[in-house]
């Protein structure tokens, strides 16, 4: 069933399909994603499969479901916008039952077309409807209706039988950074194109350290599908993180994806064992942390050691946990989460969470 803004004006949508990041090398990067973090490699397409200028690996782990694309010439769109933005994400796509009805509705609610609507017919059956939407910096939304199938029609199947899953389920939350001033035009964007609606604010005083501070606004579908925080830099003595990505990035775009997972201690555990990196927290945010974690009944030691943090809402709990940054640019990284009823994003972390992002700044010299 569709679902989507609010029941009086309601955009069809079905929850987030993919994410596609562009890269300098993307059999590198599927490597990463299929190796640390247990994403299998479902299929490819390139010079092989008749593509001439890109190469592409679709992944999936749960519903979670990457592309990552490469350019195999310097002067081709993607190796321009990697020279200038470094990896990152091209493209949060959006699932709706019909990619050409809801590219129409878009368009005529005041989106700007990235890509005219088309199919995609594969050689076992499946087939796709697509097009593409602009938001904000050079990140498009596609909108996707499909019979299912993954990889994409247009991709070679790839029978992967090395990944191994760390548990991970589906996108929960997609964060993006714009510039001063801009967090309301994008929140009124959401709001109007897709009829979503504002489920949480958090100024300066929430989300703030000595240092730096930020606002943010979280628009979602109605539904809890779909959660786009949407950050800006707010004036502090310091640089903010969401300064130090503009700066490096280039532009407005994605800063991080929160994935959901069953069993954040599996989850963490292992890839912590295959070397990815995180964010170190202090001992000193666990002195306190029966009180934190209440009836959640969790191994307060094993959460001290794997450096996962935990908050409370209305609704219950949440375990989380940051990754560093997966590029040398400080730009995109990913969070796990694990929700036991909660709705929120850790609010009582954020002050731990930046702390931690702080002192990675300040190791770079960008603080």
């Amino acid at each position: 069933m569709s679902r989507g803004g609010t029941p009086s004006d309601p955009f069809p949508l079905n929850g987030f399909h993919h994410i596609e990041f562009w890269t300098d090398n993307a059999y590198q990067s599927a490597q990463f994603f299929r190796t640390l973090m247990g994403f299998a490699i479902e299929g490819y397409r390139g010079p092989e499969t008749g593509v001439r200028d890109t190469a592409s690996w679709a992944l999936r782990q749960g519903e979670a479901r990457f592309i990552v694309t490469g350019s195999l010439f310097p002067d081709h769109p993607i190796s321009r916008h990697v020279l200038e933005h470094g990896p990152g994400v091209h493209d949060v796509a959006l699932s709706v039952p019909d990619a050409e009805a809801a590219f129409e509705q878009a368009v005529a609610r005041g989106a700007e077309a990235a890509y005219k609507p088309e199919e995609l017919n594969g050689g076992g059956g499946s087939s796709w409807g697509r097009a593409g939407i602009h938001t904000y910096g050079e990140t498009i939304h596609s909108l996707i209706s499909s019979d299912g199938s993954w990889p994409p029609p247009d991709f070679e199947p790839f029978a992967d039988e090395v990944a191994r899953p760390v548990g991970l389920a589906r996108i929960d939350h997609v964060v993006g950074n714009v510039g001063l001033g801009d967090m309301d035009r994008w929140v009124a964007f959401y709001e109007e194109i897709f009829g979503f609606v504002l489920l949480r604010h958090f100024d300066e005083k929430q989300i703030s350290t000595e240092y730096s501070a930020l606002m943010s606004k979280v628009v979602w579908d109605g539904s809890g599908l779909i959660k786009m925080p949407i950050n800006e830099p707010a004036t502090g003595r310091r640089k903010s993180q969401i300064e130090e990505y503009l700066d490096f990035y280039r532009s407005p775009g994605v800063q991080h994806i929160a994935i959901l997972t069953d069993d954040i201690f599996r989850t963490v555990g292992e890839v912590r064992e295959r070397g990815l990196m995180m964010m170190n927290v202090p001992d000193s945010y666990y002195a306190d942390i029966a009180e934190r974690v209440g009836e959640m009944n969790v191994d307060e030691a094993e959460m001290r050691r794997l450096n996962i943090l935990a908050d409370t809402d209305e609704g219950g709990g949440l375990l989380q946990i940051f990754t560093r940054m997966l590029q040398d640019r400080p730009t995109v990284f990913f969070e796990f989460i694990e929700r036991r009823g909660a709705t929120g994003f850790g609010e009582g972390n954020f002050k731990a969470l930046f702390e931690a992002i702080e002192r990675d700044q300040a190791a770079r010299g960008n603080l």
